[in-house]
C-alpha cells in the first residue's frame, strides 16, 4: 500500500483549518488539508454559515504572513467600537449604554468582521496559489495511529498518509480528538443561537453592539453596505425553545420581534437573509496535544460568541503552533515542541472559558434584582478608566 508523506497534516477545512494550512503552506512547509465537506462558497447556497467572523487585532499578523490579509480586507467592516447595551428593565429599552473605544488603546481598530461564507471562498482560493498545499474537500479523516516518529493517517478515500505533525482543526466533535482519547469538559447553556443578516436605516458608525436583557446577548456586528444601505450581522443567544419560536416566526412578526429586541437602536430591522440555528456550549479539551497530534480551534475548545473571542483564540492557537513549528523546522511535532505548545496555550484558554462562561451566565439572567446587578457591575466598571482599559486589552488577548 502506498503512503503519502507530508509535513503537516490538517484535519478540518472550517475557517481555522484553511487558515491554517495558508499559514504553514505560506512559512515553507508542505500541507494536506482535508475536511469531509466541500466548503459552501455561495452565501445563497442551503447549507451557507451565515455567521461572521471578527478578526481582532492580534489576529492581523496571522492572515497576513500568511498572505490572506489582501484577499480579505476589501470585504472587512472595521469594528471601532464595542457599545454594551443593559436592557434589563421592565421594558425592553436601553437604559444604560457603554461605549468602549478602540482609540482609548489604539490608533486601529478592535477589529474587522467578515461573513463566513466568504472568509471560506477567498481561503480556498489563496490555497490554490500555494504549491506545496494539497486541498481535499470531500475527504475526511477516518483512522489515526501515532508513533514518536509521525501520525499515520487513513483518509475516508482509503489514502494513508504519514505526517510529522497532525493538527486537528476539525470541531466541537473532532474525529482527531476522539482518536486520541483525549477527553473534554462540556457547559450546556439551554441556548441556542439564530444568525442572520439585516439591513437597517441607521448607519451603524462600524459600532458593534450587545443588547443585554435576558436568554443572552443580541449582538449585532457591523458589515459592510448591502444593496446600498446599511447592514449588520446578527447573533440572537436564547432558551433552545424561544430560538425554535423564533425561527419558526413568519418574515414580518420575526422583523417586528428583532427590532424590539433590538431596542429600535439602528431603527427597524429588516431580514436580509434566511436564519440558521446553531447550539451553545462551553467546552474545553484536557490536553491541546498528544503523540504528533496538536489541537487548535473547536477541537480545543468551544466558546458562547462573546466578545468575538471564538476565532481570534483558534488564531492564537496557530500562532504559537506555527512559531515552535517554525523553529523545529526539521521536525515538527517532537514531544518537547507539542508538550510546549500545550502549556503555552492551554493555561490561557481555561482562563478565557471560564470568563466567558460568566459573561454568558450574567447575560441569561431574568430575574429583575439580578438584572438591576449586573446593570450596576457594568456602569462600575465603565467609570473607573484603568479598569476599562485593561478590560479592553484583555479582551483584545493583548498584554
Amino acid at each position: 500500500m502506498s503512503v503519502t508523506t507530508t509535513d503537516i497534516l490538517i484535519s478540518g477545512g472550517g475557517v481555522a483549518g484553511l487558515t491554517a494550512a495558508a499559514a504553514f503552506g505560506a512559512a515553507g512547509f508542505r500541507v494536506i488539508c482535508v475536511d469531509p465537506e466541500p466548503p459552501v462558497t455561495d452565501e445563497t447556497a442551503a447549507t451557507a454559515d451565515l455567521r461572521t467572523t471578527a478578526f481582532l487585532q492580534p489576529s492581523l499578523p496571522v492572515l497576513q504572513a500568511a498572505g490572506l490579509w489582501d484577499r480579505l480586507a476589501p470585504h472587512a467592516a472595521a469594528l471601532q467600537i464595542m457599545r454594551i447595551v443593559d436592557a434589563g428593565g421592565p421594558q425592553p429599552e436601553a437604559r444604560i449604554v457603554k461605549d468602549f473605544n478602540a482609540a482609548d488603546i489604539s490608533d486601529r481598530p478592535f477589529g474587522w468582521n467578515l461573513p463566513n461564507w466568504l472568509l471560506r471562498r477567498e481561503m480556498v482560493a489563496r490555497l490554490a496559489e500555494l504549491p506545496n498545499v494539497d486541498f481535499r474537500p470531500g475527504t475526511g479523516t477516518a483512522r489515526v495511529f501515532t508513533r514518536a516518529a509521525e501520525a499515520r493517517v487513513t483518509l475516508t478515500d482509503g489514502t494513508t498518509v504519514s505526517t510529522k505533525l497532525l493538527i486537528g482543526a476539525d470541531g466541537r466533535n473532532s474525529p482527531v480528538r476522539e482518536a486520541l482519547g483525549i477527553p473534554v469538559t462540556t457547559r450546556r447553556y439551554g441556548q441556542k443561537a439564530l444568525a442572520f443578516a439585516v439591513t437597517h436605516p441607521l448607519p451603524h458608525q462600524n459600532v458593534s453592539t450587545e443588547v443585554h436583557r435576558s436568554g443572552g446577548p443580541f449582538t449585532l456586528v457591523p458589515l459592510p453596505d448591502r444593496n446600498g444601505g446599511p447592514a449588520s450581522a446578527v447573533v440572537w443567544m436564547e432558551t433552545g425553545p424561544e430560538v425554535a419560536r423564533l425561527a419558526a416566526l413568519p418574515v414580518p412578526e420575526f422583523e417586528a420581534a428583532m427590532t424590539a429586541r433590538s431596542c429600535g437602536i439602528l431603527g427597524p430591522l429588516t431580514l436580509a437573509s434566511r436564519r440558521s440555528v446553531w447550539p451553545i456550549i462551553n467546552q474545553v479539551a484536557a490536553r491541546m496535544s498528544g503523540e504528533r497530534t496538536a489541537l487548535i480551534a473547536e477541537a480545543a475548545h468551544v466558546v458562547p460568541p462573546i466578545g468575538a473571542q471564538g476565532l481570534n483564540m483558534s488564531l492564537a492557537d496557530l500562532r504559537v503552533l506555527l512559531d515552535l513549528a517554525c523553529a523545529h523546522r526539521d521536525d515538527p511535532g517532537t514531544a518537547a515542541m507539542l508538550d510546549l505548545y500545550h502549556r503555552r496555550r492551554h493555561p490561557e484558554v481555561e482562563l478565557r472559558a471560564r470568563g466567558i462562561d460568566l459573561l454568558n451566565r450574567s447575560s441569561m439572567l431574568s430575574a429583575p434584582l439580578l438584572r438591576d446587578l449586573r446593570a450596576g457591575a457594568l456602569d462600575m466598571l465603565y467609570s473607573v478608566s484603568p479598569v476599562r482599559r485593561t478590560l479592553m486589552r484583555a479582551g483584545l488577548g493583548l498584554r
